[in-house]
């Protein structure tokens, strides 16, 4: 009974944490892949030649 009635551990803070740390983590990864995936050829070919 006593058991029931304490709260132990909030999980709200955790849960926010947790999801605020994957928002980030997905931005940072989408903006790896944007870089990644952008190409500089158009600037390079006029050098080349």
């Amino acid at each position: 009974m006593i058991a029931q009635n304490i709260a132990l551990y909030s999980w709200t803070n955790g849960v926010i944490m947790i999801a605020v740390f994957g928002l980030v983590c997905l931005t940072l990864i989408g903006f790896l892949v944007k870089f990644m995936t952008s190409s500089d050829r158009d600037k390079e070919e006029p050098k080349e030649r």
